[in-house]
């Protein structure tokens, strides 16, 4: 694969700073973020007591899908992620399929992500909190992507230990009951699939490492060995979280709980916790929402380099090497989302489009040389049926807005062919 094309007279290439840790912590931003404090109290709805079940098949997924990520990423290491992937591997119209999908249900994320940091650093101003946090982390991203790895790192580092915190003081409330765990009649298997689909929103951050192909070192090693290794610690993280949650609250308690972790923290008589688990999850929040941003900027880019998007958003930064306009337009559009939008429909939207994405990069993942014998097969069908079947196991809203949105990109698509035919 050659180099892509940019705009006239400038760099046409990012330059490659991450090393194998900086890939790891930035997809741990984007994982361990607010879809653990926010994703639990729905999926328990849906699920009610087989939430782990939910959360298990989330995980077998995201696994597939890191999976087939990894291995294209290793061929193609270059900035967009799976709209690269689908162009060089199903044709043009499917790489854009891929990247429409992840631009437009990402900017939803990551007005969800704004909004969630607002509600917890002052609920009566959640947008107006929003807005500023976007403003601010896409200057940060504007700088340099050094600066935004340093500034995950810190986030991540923060998050873990608030996690490990409630873990802890779950495990040794006397409100713990290990029978909780235990499957009833409340978990059906529509249910758990729901669960599943919902609780997916908060593994689809190890993407990110991918769409920073171009800014890795050693790319053919380092995102096959950090996609993994970030997924892995996340599941680890949510299924000790989850159980200790359960363990205190109950499925009930759980699916009713507006803020399950600082519901869990009270429950368990650590009154002093619920403070700092407020504030953990807003720097979860602002974690993701830095993550999230360098992802849609750096898709947009790819995009863009191929004309589907506007070209000038193509356009490296001289001093700073990042796409300076892309990162400035999709910080704007964020904003304005995250000023206007709705947390729960937000996340639903760009659950369906994210699961699209990965489809994609599993439909991909099968049409590379089975150079890695059966396991290269199996794994992108499982992890392409799987996505099919959670996000049309979605809540109705979900499927039909996000359906109408794929529906509309593919319109664009045909009519973009058709006038270019004719140019």
């Amino acid at each position: 694969m050659g180099k892509p094309p940019t705009a006239a007279g400038m760099p046409d290439e990012l330059s490659r700073r991450l090393g194998v840790l900086d890939a790891v912590v930035i997809g741990l931003g984007s994982m361990i973020g607010a879809g653990i404090f926010a994703a639990l109290a729905p999926a328990a709805r849906s699920a009610g007591s087989g939430l782990l079940i939910g959360l298990a098949l989330a995980g077998v997924v995201a696994y597939c899908n890191a999976t087939s990520s990894a291995r294209l990423a290793a061929r193609y290491p270059a900035s967009g992620g799976t709209y690269v992937y689908g162009r060089m591997r199903l044709g043009d119209f499917w790489g854009y399929l891929a990247g429409w999908g992840f631009v437009v249900g990402k900017t939803a994320s990551c007005a969800a992500m704004a909004l969630t940091a607002g509600s917890y650093l002052w609920p009566g101003q959640a947008h107006a909190v929003a807005v500023a946090a976007v403003v601010a982390l896409t200057a940060v991203n504007y700088t340099g992507v050094q600066k935004s790895a340093l500034l995950t790192r810190v986030a991540v580092a923060v998050v873990l230990a608030v996690l490990a915190a409630v873990v802890v003081a779950a495990l040794t409330s006397s409100a713990s009951d290990a029978a909780r765990l235990d499957v009833g009649d409340d978990a059906t298997f529509g249910g758990v699939l729901q669960a599943a689909g919902l609780l997916f929103f908060a593994f689809a951050g190890y993407a990110r490492i991918a769409t920073l192909g171009e800014e890795v070192r050693d790319p053919a090693r380092t995102i096959p060995r950090a996609i993994p290794i970030a997924l892995g610690i996340a599941l680890v993280v949510y299924a000790l979280v989850a159980v200790c949650v359960l363990t205190v609250l109950g499925p009930e308690g759980l699916a009713e709980a507006a803020a399950p972790l600082s519901d869990a923290a009270g429950a368990a008589g650590d009154d002093w916790l619920v403070p700092v688990v407020r504030v953990g999850a807003a720097v979860a929040a602002l974690g993701s929402l830095l993550a999230l941003i360098l992802g849609v900027s750096r898709t947009t880019l790819a995009m863009a380099r191929d004309r589907h998007l506007p070209h000038p958003l193509a356009v490296i930064h001289s001093k700073f090497k990042v796409p300076h306009r892309a990162e400035l337009v999709v910080g704007a559009v964020v904003a304005v989302a995250a000023a206007t939008a709705d947390v729960r429909g937000a996340i639903g939207f760009s659950s369906f489009g994210v699961l699209v994405y990965y489809a994609v990069a599993n439909a991909s993942a099968w049409a590379l040389t089975p150079a890695g014998g059966c396991q290269a097969r199996v794994v992108p069908v499982v992890g392409l049926a799987g996505c099919l079947v959670l996000a049309f196991a979605l809540p109705l809203s979900s499927v039909v807005s996000g359906a109408t949105v794929i529906a509309l990109g593919a319109a664009v698509y045909a009519v973009r062919r058709a006038l270019t035919a004719r140019g």
